[in-house]
């Protein structure tokens, strides 16, 4: 999996999961969706993510290996 897919699926992790903490445990878990929210849209501008570089020194490929 590359680091685009992976961040993708990260933020999505987060997000379900905050709705539901928020849910069923303490409704200041919003202030968690909305902060991967600002997240998103501050790389969507800036094309920089924090999950990118630690995902990068994880060692996750940044792209798929192209079959000849």
């Amino acid at each position: 999996m590359t680091i685009t897919r992976l961040v993708h699926v990260i933020a999505g992790v987060f997000i379900l999961a905050s709705l539901a903490l928020a849910h069923y445990v303490n409704p200041n878990w919003l202030w968690f969706t909305a902060f991967v929210g600002l997240n998103l849209l501050q790389s969507g501008f800036t094309n920089w993510c924090l999950m990118n570089v630690i995902l990068k020194k994880l060692g996750v490929p940044e792209s798929a290996p192209h079959n000849s």
